[in-house]
């Protein structure tokens, strides 16, 4: 049988099975290890070994379920990385109506980039595997309309404990639209930026103004405009915690938890003048956040390393800055069970502790943010995440404990009502 896959691509299949060896070794956060990838794939080959490497870890679950009725060894990472792309093929091919002799195809190229990546004996073992996957992974049926949390999290590739705890609080049907919306690839949008031009019309226009989808073929125009900052990847989820503050021309803004930046420049492009004082902890994301400062013309842009946690005003008045703003955004670390659609690792990294642990430091942190507000201030606390742990129950405690703030608004976006990554802000009013 001839090669099914492409000279082209096989470079980018062969570098997903290194990285999902390596993920499955080490569990590796994904973004770091898609910045493991060589200069030299790029383009579609780039963009293909991405969409392998993403598949497989958002269906790692399903996957190994799978698997592990097969294989009684767990055989090396390298082969098991061979296993699990092309069982993901398999789920991928089963979705596509007319897919004719494709499992048979899939079969075959698994076992010849085995026989490249592993050796002969680990081909047969592949071999064997994936045939058996290919006469189960098609016919498999979705969990009826009664399906307990184990079979949800089994067939959607989520850990039980979340299944559970989103039963509980959005209920069956709504679950199993949210676990269906994890699971489908993330399309990409754009922000556009520069007023001085419109933007180019291959470039969709959308229902949220000012933000595009990227359509395929473009990345070299993509990158050329990200490039002059004319355009910015971002998520039409991001922009609710920016409206909810409103940041006026000629305002001074502080912006806390400000890597790497995404909400930064949307607070700019929304003042067109002012100063904005951006602070984080100096960790690998800041110099995402220097890059995103540097191309915010016509407002004054500061950067600041501190810890908010750790007597931020003195460092502010360190460095000759006001120590009290009119409008302060906190976009606190979270659980992100609002981006797991882009962030395919995050539910396997998650523990069922984290949440509880995220508001209580999301508490302290929104707290030490209040006493920056300058009197008759607007604080807008945001995150995107879809728990009520870390939303409302934190904002409810805060202003328990601080009287002198009320609320004024609350804004929410459940990702599969919304159409866009989940998220939660609320402005909170000084007296």
């Amino acid at each position: 049988m001839a090669n099914i896959v492409k000279p082209s691509l096989e470079s980018a299949w062969q570098a997903a099975a290194r990285l999902i060896a390596r993920w499955l070794d080490r569990r590796e956060r994904i973004d770091l290890l898609m910045d493991s990838l060589p200069e030299g794939l790029v383009g579609a080959e780039r963009r293909r070994c991405q969409h392998l490497v993403f598949g497989v870890v958002r269906h790692f679950g399903r996957i190994e379920g799978h698997l592990g009725r097969l294989v009684a060894h767990p055989p090396r990472f390298v082969t098991r990385a061979v296993l699990f792309i092309a069982a993901y093929e398999l789920i991928e091919s089963a979705s596509t109506a007319g897919n004719g002799g494709q499992p048979a195809r899939i079969v075959h190229h698994a076992v010849e980039r085995a026989k490249e990546l592993a050796s002969p004996a680990e081909a047969r073992l592949v071999n064997a595997v994936i045939r058996r996957l290919s006469r189960e992974v098609p016919g498999e049926p979705e969990p009826g309309p009664l399906a307990p949390a184990g079979a949800l999290a089994s067939y959607y590739s989520h850990p039980e404990w979340l299944v559970r705890r989103w039963l509980a609080e959005f209920g069956a049907p709504n679950t199993r639209k949210l676990l269906a919306w994890n699971q489908s690839p993330a399309p990409v949008y754009a922000r556009w930026r520069d007023r001085a031009r419109p933007a180019p019309d291959w470039l969709a226009g959308t229902e949220w103004p000012g933000f595009h989808a990227v359509p395929a073929g473009r990345w070299a125009e993509i990158e050329a405009l990200l490039a002059e900052g004319a355009l910015y990847l971002q998520d039409p989820g991001t922009r609710l915690a920016v409206e909810l503050l409103a940041p006026r021309a000629g305002e001074s803004v502080l912006d806390l938890c400000a890597s790497p930046g995404g909400k930064s420049m949307l607070i700019v492009d929304a003042m067109g003048e002012g100063r904005l004082v951006a602070l984080d902890l100096p960790t690998s994301r800041i110099d995402r956040l220097k890059e995103n400062l540097s191309r915010c013309a016509g407002v004054q842009a500061a950067l600041v390393q501190a810890d908010l946690l750790k007597g931020a005003g003195a460092v502010l008045r360190e460095h000759r800055l006001a120590a009290a703003y009119p409008a302060v955004l906190i976009d606190v670390p979270c659980s992100n069970t609002g981006v797991m659609r882009h962030r395919v690792d995050v539910k396997w990294r998650l523990e069922e502790t984290d949440i509880a642990k995220h508001a209580r430091q999301q508490g302290a942190m929104l707290s030490a943010a209040a006493r920056l507000v300058a009197p008759k201030g607007r604080l807008v606390y945001s995150t995107c995440s879809i728990e009520t742990a870390e939303n409302e129950g934190v904002v409810k405690a805060f202003l328990e404990r601080h009287r002198n703030f009320s609320l004024g608004r609350s804004v929410s976006a459940l990702p599969w009502v919304e159409r866009h990554d989940g998220a939660a802000a609320f402005l909170l009013v000084k007296e």
